[in-house]
């Protein structure tokens, strides 16, 4: 007998197998899975397959050694076989023949039993009057659901308030740690380096030293014995300022002279050098214990020449110039350093160190104008505002009047300047004070307010509570006219 041979591959499935049969035009159709690929079909589907073979007029049959696949075609009568020519050689198995399902007659009593499940509507209501009287009372239920939920409104009610304030003295010191409701608070130390250069103009006239003074030195021998008086041996005078003589050779005083005389000259050039007879009279060293020296005449020689250059007052007028500004600029940037509304305590503001003082030209150097470089470092004490705030809150909350509440932070103003005793310890005034307000229950509020026009809310409100201006009220949406009747439509605000 002919037999279609449909060889599957592992992309099949359901439909394309199916697809597969209906080209078959044999009475048997065999289908062969491969040996190496997995063609994924269920007992489901291969029944259908089995039914759409019998549409066609043909037996389907398998070629598989899956058991699986053996297990559900043996289960649904399909002959399976090991191998093609197996299958061509065998007789196949004839299927059970179907049994042939004879339909019911139809029931005659349907149409009562529709009447019976769905039973018709009343006159009434399928009548024209009655679905209008029937769509009007919804819309009028819509109306009143929208009525009661979609009306908003805002209430902000304005209760009484009053001021409370207090004065508080207060002790800043470094040695407290944290804010005291007694008033002691902490004083906290702020140290800068500040460094500046500034120039003067001179005008004034200085003498600068031109030649050294000379003269002689007598030296008198208080040993009795030979003394060598070596070049640049130093005699001066006693009388303030010193003037300082170096000898100008190498002499040896015999011992049976009763004095020598030394040429000597000034150490330093200038007018200074020029000293009368008698006025140098020590030897400076171990030679002043055997030798005693005077000069018999005045030193002469020494001499000055005036040239614009700076004197001691444009120094100091310079240097006092110059410290003024370092104190500013030190101020500036301490009070960088610290929040704005800080309190710098200036009466603790000092000098604490000149670290660099350079003038240039150096003293006695002639010049027309004069430099000083400065650097140095300020230290002042200073008072948070956050302490004082803090100090302010915990005051006040201490006292707080029965039916009232804060509203809002306190504040705080200075009373009188801040002064620093000799212990370190700076006093000071503020007064502290805030707004209270009185408290207000809102649950109260809502069984006046509901279901009302608002003019009769703000005077009933204004007539029951204790408010310092007219309640405000904001209607959504605006055309409304009436107060939600629901309380959570209506949003109540205190300020």
């Amino acid at each position: 007998m002919k037999t279609k041979i449909i060889t599957l591959e592992s992309h099949d499935d359901l439909i394309s197998v199916r697809d597969k049969l209906s080209w078959a035009k044999t009475p048997r159709i065999l289908l062969v899975w491969p040996k190496y690929a997995r063609v994924t079909l269920r007992i489901l589907d291969l029944k259908v397959l089995q039914r759409h073979a019998d549409s066609l007029g043909a037996q389907l049959g398998l070629v598989t050694r899956r058991m699986k696949v053996r297990r559900d075609a043996e289960s649904l009568g399909i002959p399976v076989f090991k191998s093609s020519s197996e299958a061509q050689r065998k007789e196949w198995t004839q299927p059970a023949p179907r049994e042939q399902r004879i339909p019911a007659a139809p029931r005659r009593d349907l149409r009562a039993m529709r009447e019976i499940a769905y039973p018709k509507e009343s006159a009434w209501r399928t009548s024209l009057p009655g679905r209008v009287i029937t769509f009007t009372l919804g819309v009028f239920a819509v109306l009143i659901l929208a009525a009661a939920f979609i009306p908003r409104a805002e209430l902000i009610l304005h209760p009484a308030t009053q001021t409370q304030s207090a004065v508080i003295p207060i002790s800043a010191s470094e040695s407290n740690q944290a804010v005291f409701i007694t008033g002691m608070i902490p004083a906290r130390t702020l140290s800068v380096d500040v460094e500046m250069q500034q120039t003067l103009a001179i005008t004034s006239v200085i003498p600068i030293p031109k030649s050294k003074a000379q003269g002689v030195a007598r030296f008198t021998n208080l040993a009795q014995k030979e003394i060598n008086i070596p070049k640049g041996t130093v005699v001066m005078t006693s009388d303030e300022p010193q003037v300082r003589f170096v000898t100008l050779t190498n002499t040896l005083f015999g011992v049976g002279s009763k004095f020598l005389d030394v040429r000597v000259e000034a150490e330093k050039a200038g007018a200074s050098g020029n000293v009368p007879a008698g006025a140098i009279n020590t030897v400076e060293g171990g030679l002043g214990l055997s030798l005693a020296v005077s000069n018999p005449g005045a030193t002469t020689g020494g001499a000055d020449v005036e040239e614009i250059g700076a004197t001691d007052t444009d120094r100091e007028k310079l240097r006092d110039s110059t410290l003024e500004n370092l104190r500013r600029e030190a101020e500036t940037k301490m009070r960088a350093q610290i929040p704005a509304d800080d309190f710098l305590l200036m009466d603790t503001f000092e000098l604490a160190n000149i670290a660099d003082e350079t003038f240039d030209p150096a003293i006695g150097q002639p010049g027309k104008s004069l430099s000083l470089t400065m650097r140095a470092d300020f230290s002042a004490r200073y008072i948070s505002a956050a302490d004082l705030n803090q100090l302010a809150q915990v005051t006040l909350g201490a006292v707080v009047p029965a039916g009232f509440d804060p509203l809002g932070m306190a504040t705080f103003k200075l009373l009188g300047e801040p002064h620093t005793d000799v212990t370190g310890v700076t006093h000071f005034e503020i007064e502290a004070s805030r707004v209270l307000i009185q408290k207000m229950d809102t649950l109260q509020v809502f069984p006046i307010v509901r279901g009302r026009d608002p003019q009769t809310v703000k005077d009933e409100l204004t007539k029951k509570l204790s408010l310092r201006q007219s309640p405000e009220i904001t209607l959504t949406p605006a055309w409304w006219k009436w107060m939600p009747l629901i309380p959570f439509n209506v949003k109540v605000e205190v300020q």
